[in-house]
């Protein structure tokens, strides 16, 4: 590569910090983002790039055309906060009570807009298209039936034109500034969403003999659905069933008529999946029924897993070697069972989602993503947006 794309992302430091510090204190929730869309749209025309907004509610999705035929490449980054209350006490912390920049989407805008500034400014010498999307809604927490990405693929962000590779990236606070994770194949697990009614017979605490108690059901229920993973998934697969909510009951005498448990399933290989929401649902009904109570169950798909494609990631990997050379660079062997919904269009566009190592201990800046004090080290945004940059061009010239 003649470019150096590193260098002209850290010239653009000031400008993709500013643009992450200025989200990051205006937070918007999915499908709410109607300020920073507006910005993005903004940044974007300004550029001379062809712009759409609008998609999916509030995604904003450009073309920067290369001088030359070729592929299109599409590059998403997205935008939504989480309804988290913010405890960092950075300087730009969030206004918006509430509401906060807890996963670094923040930066991901900063960094799409800082990686079209730097394309834009090689379009002379670029073969093909650049398909910038910015997603709505990633984090599924918006009471809409379809996530950011899926409705932006039912929206038609996957036609005209239709992107031959896709690339997405992710800071990455599990690990430290310096490290990348670009590894083929699964990268993140796919989720489930589940919704439990657990219904029984209310009545006085103080005979319970009348009743059929579901708090005693739904607890069984817990701890059958524990069964799963140790005993019906095998040793060398992955799977998770966390419940993470129970409801039920309002006053201390008495026995309420309905537990509700909501919770999630991550699982990576088809099959271990179908097993896994099988024994779900046996377990449930089958417990429940055992003591007396009825079931009502919910299983709405979130996301499929994430998985790389090879010959897309080794040309990533190839760029991140000569890019970043003193990068601790990990290539295979490092999952994780969050799930990410950019795995739609992976699942219909070749492509690499990569990690971009964002913590830095020694600053405090190694909290967890969706943790009241999560923040990052901003030196990972030039990182980010060469490796970006530099990894679309690449791809575009061949």
């Amino acid at each position: 590569m003649t470019t150096d794309y590193l260098q002209e992302a850290q010239a653009l430091f000031d400008y993709t910090r500013s643009l992450r510090r200025d989200l990051h204190a205006h937070p918007e929730l999915g499908y709410h983002e109607t300020r920073t869309a507006g910005i993005i749209a903004r940044e974007l025309t300004d550029l001379g790039l062809e712009v759409a907004t609008g998609i999916a509610k509030t995604g904003v999705v450009a073309l920067l055309h290369g001088a030359h035929p070729g592929p299109v490449a599409l590059l998403r980054f997205d935008m939504d906060a989480l309804p988290i209350t913010e405890e960092t006490g950075a300087p730009y912390a969030s206004q918006n009570p509430g509401v906060m920049h807890a996963c670094g989407h923040d930066g991901h805008v900063a960094i799409g807009l800082t990686v079209a500034r730097i394309l834009h400014a090689h379009r002379d010498n670029l073969a093909g298209t650049v398909k910038f999307v910015f997603q709505p809604a990633e984090e599924g927490l918006c009471g809409e039936a379809m996530g950011g990405a899926e409705m932006m693929i039912a929206e038609g962000v996957l036609e005209n034109p239709k992107p031959d590779f896709a690339l997405a990236l992710h800071l990455w606070n599990e690990k430290p500034l310096g490290w990348l994770g670009v590894a083929a194949g699964p990268v993140m697990a796919g989720a489930e969403e589940f919704k439990v009614i657990v219904r029984g017979k209310g009545g006085h605490g103080a005979v319970p003999h009348n009743s059929i108690d579901p708090v005693v059901a739904a607890s069984h229920v817990v701890v059958a659905l524990q069964s799963i993973v140790s005993r019906n998934v095998a040793p060398l697969e992955t799977a998770v069933v966390s419940v993470t909510m129970i409801h039920g009951g309002e006053a201390f005498n008495v026995i309420p008529p309905q537990v509700e448990l909501r919770g999630t399933i991550r699982t990576f290989e088809p099959s271990v999946r179908e097993k896994v929401l099988r024994r779900f649902e046996e377990i449930i009904r089958h417990t429940a029924q055992a003591l007396g109570c009825q079931t009502e169950i919910e299983v709405r798909r979130i996301a499929p897993a994430v998985i790389n494609d090879e010959q897309v990631t080794a040309r990533v990997q190839e760029v991140a070697r000569h890019l970043l050379p003193e990068a601790d660079l990990s290539t295979e062997g490092y999952i994780t069972m969050g799930s990410e919904d950019m795995a739609f269009m992976l699942d219909k566009v070749p492509g690499c989602y990569f990690l971009i190592g964002s913590a830095n201990t020694e600053k405090g800046l190694n909290y967890g993503h969706h943790h009241p004090k999560f923040d990052f080290d901003e030196q990972a945004l030039p990182r980010a947006a060469a490796l970006m940059a530099a990894s679309a061009a690449e791809l575009l010239q061949r």
